[in-house]
């Protein structure tokens, strides 16, 4: 018997259309409400946002009451606009940017991961970050990063010390804000890199629901093109993954992070790799929500962003609707007026269990055979896969 479906959230990760995050330094809130009005329009109903760390904490002894009064300001005009909110705290890493304070730079420089004094000042700043936004009913998610393995080249560490760090975060974030989701983020090197320090167990373990960022960029747009199989089917193999590889059949799998990188989804091709990519996904029964990346684009004023980084959003700089928003609106007003319609799935064994075996985990990767094989399998219904029992 299937469950009764839950109809997924839909909500998008807020880049500011003016002055990118760098417009926290300057905050402006009727920009911020402007912004949350496009977003609103869409039918979504929650954003992801990212203060910045540094800005916060510039000191390991230092922790900005103004810049935390402005991110609550943001809060509260996301519940203007009816928007939950999911905050993030260690910024970290954004559109290819990294945000560190200076106390772990320069003559200062230790690792994120491993240094106890780095710790310690990390505690304090996501103690009085969690603290202050839990005050606020709107929210109901903080992350502990940004795909914080993002970090990890110029920060040392190793799986033990890894999973430890997020455990350690994570419980001072579940203690400051009891009533709101505590999670952990990670881009899909943790799933696909054998040598990789972030394991897919930190993922699936750590938090209380699992979050996947699906990116055809990874290698799967190169598998078959823009509207290949594999790659319009890359998000719900990830969460189809990652359900597998949880001991809790029930935990839920968060789509936070989705979008239409250029070249590999050529413009005059992203509505429909917007539309055919979420209604893949969205039928998923382990799918607790997708999350687009972003809101807005990035004004090419701007420098030193990877060109794809700009053209982003479901908005241009100057609020216009894409044609990437138009198709996730209509998708999200048919799957609100339909629901969800869970299908019975065939089964597929993984060649490996990525809990027991991490330094096989190229074995997962786009393109290897059991991906293909998962793929091929895809194209006549869902695909549940499982994995060996060692």
């Amino acid at each position: 018997m299937l469950s009764d479906p839950v109809t997924p959230r839909f909500g998008a990760n807020y880049v500011p259309s003016s002055g990118w995050f760098y417009s926290w330094l300057d905050y402006d809130g009727a920009a911020v409400r402007r912004d949350f009005a496009d977003l609103a329009g869409l039918g979504l109903d929650h954003v992801r946002v990212f203060p910045i760390w540094p800005w916060i904490q510039p000191n390991r002894a230092i922790i900005r009451r103004r810049a935390i009064d402005d991110l609550l300001d943001l809060i509260d005009a996301a519940a203007e606009y009816g928007l939950g909110v999911a905050v993030d705290l260690v910024q970290g890493h954004l559109s290819s940017f990294d945000f560190l304070p200076s106390w772990v730079l320069t003559w200062h420089r230790r690792s994120l991961f491993q240094d106890l004094e780095v710790r310690d000042g990390l505690t304090s700043y996501c103690e009085a970050v969690a603290g202050a936004v839990a005050t606020r009913p709107n929210i109901f998610a903080i992350t502990l990063g940004n795909e914080v393995n993002n970090l990890w080249p110029d920060s040392s560490t190793t799986p033990v010390a890894s999973a430890s760090w997020a455990q350690d975060l994570l419980e001072t974030v579940k203690k400051a804000a009891p009533d709101v989701l505590a999670l952990h983020s990670l881009f899909d090197d943790a799933w696909y890199k054998p040598d990789h320090p972030f394991h897919p167990v930190d993922v699936v373990d750590l938090g209380e629901l699992s979050t996947v960022h699906s990116w055809v960029f990874n290698g799967v747009s190169r598998v078959d093109g823009p509207l290949g199989p594999a790659t319009l089917t890359h998000a719900d193999y990830l969460v189809s993954l990652a359900a597998a590889t949880s001991l809790d059949p029930a935990r839920p799998v968060w789509l936070q992070e989705i979008g239409v990188p250029g070249p590999d989804i050529p413009v005059d091709l992203q509505a429909e790799f917007t539309r055919r990519t979420v209604e893949a996904v969205v039928h998923n029964p382990a799918l607790w929500g997708i999350t687009w990346w972003s809101s807005h684009d990035i004004d090419r004023r701007l420098l030193d962003f990877p060109d794809r980084e700009y053209d982003l959003g479901l908005f241009t700089v100057d609020h216009q609707r894409k044609p990437a928003a138009e198709a996730l609106a209509s998708v999200i007003a048919d799957i609100r007026t339909n629901g969800v319609t869970p299908a019975p799935a065939t089964t597929l064994t993984a060649p490996i269990n990525p809990r027991t075996h991490p330094d096989r985990r190229a074995e997962l990767a786009p393109g290897s055979p059991f991906h293909q094989a998962w793929v091929t399998a895809r194209t006549t219904g869902p695909v549940h896969i499982t994995l060996p029992s060692n």
